[in-house]
């Protein structure tokens, strides 16, 4: 039997690339998506391209009075898609961005950010605790911007640390039942995340490249391929690390 992903925010950018590439390695995948349902069904159509069953489920992950209901599709989805069973991995990749000056930045824009990208982390993995594999894998998103800072960011940059925090708790609490926990920390990618700004705006793709080892901004097709290889049992080893993949922004 194959094995398989929740994805939370699957049907674009890293989520889509991280679904795609874990279909490469013939892994299955439950990802959820908000609004764009066209999107998420190309995704599938990707997915079973590649001989793999993929289900798209709409669900807002900020939406916590949801989720007993969320967690119950997800095990009839494992019971009527995948014969049943247990998820093998998790990947909490749902999230948005802020680009906005710490003076700046209002209560209700710090706690959007911070019920997406901490609470709903924390609870529904918590909610998936009993339907995640022993010797599974959870892995968790950070961002480049943990490590370095940049005008602007404070308040994702502050989630982020939150999360690759949680990362550690979550691998020494977890470590019994063999689940390795981890945490990936992306640089800037050219998506439409945060508006697009990376991929579209000129100037800002410039700079990026300036002060990127490898000289240029990173694509979703660089993340999911990686995340596949973290999520394989070649590194069932590794638990509680954060793993940057920036191309080398900022050494």
């Amino acid at each position: 039997m194959s094995d398989t992903a929740l994805i939370t925010g699957g049907s674009r950018g890293l989520g889509r690339s991280t679904v795609l590439a874990l279909a490469d390695k013939g892994v299955n995948s439950i990802f959820t998506f908000v609004h764009d349902e066209n999107a998420a069904k190309d995704v599938v159509a990707e997915a079973e391209k590649r001989g793999v069953t993929a289900v798209a489920l709409q669900f807002d992950a900020t939406k916590f009075s949801d989720y007993s209901v969320f967690i119950s599709t997800v095990r009839t989805c494992l019971q009527q898609h995948f014969g049943g069973g247990k998820l093998k991995y998790l990947v909490n990749n749902a999230g948005t961005g802020l680009h906005k000056a710490f003076s700046e930045t209002s209560m209700e824009e710090f706690d959007a950010l911070s019920d997406l990208h901490l609470k709903a982390p924390y609870f529904l993995t918590q909610a998936l605790l009993s339907d995640i594999e022993d010797n599974g894998h959870i892995l968790n998103i950070s961002s480049g911007l943990a490590r370095f800072s940049l005008p602007g960011s404070s308040a994702y940059a502050m989630m982020k640390g939150g999360v690759e925090v949680l990362t550690r708790y979550l691998a020494k609490e977890l470590g019994s039942r063999g689940i390795s926990v981890n945490t990936i920390a992306p640089g800037a990618i050219a998506t439409d995340f945060a508006g697009g700004t990376v991929r579209d705006n000129a100037e800002v793709n410039q700079f990026v490249s300036s002060v990127t080892a490898k000289g240029r901004v990173g694509e979703a097709s660089d993340i999911g391929p990686a995340i596949a290889k973290i999520l394989s049992d070649d590194c069932a080893w590794m638990t509680g690390q954060r793993v940057e993949l920036s191309g080398g922004m900022f050494l």
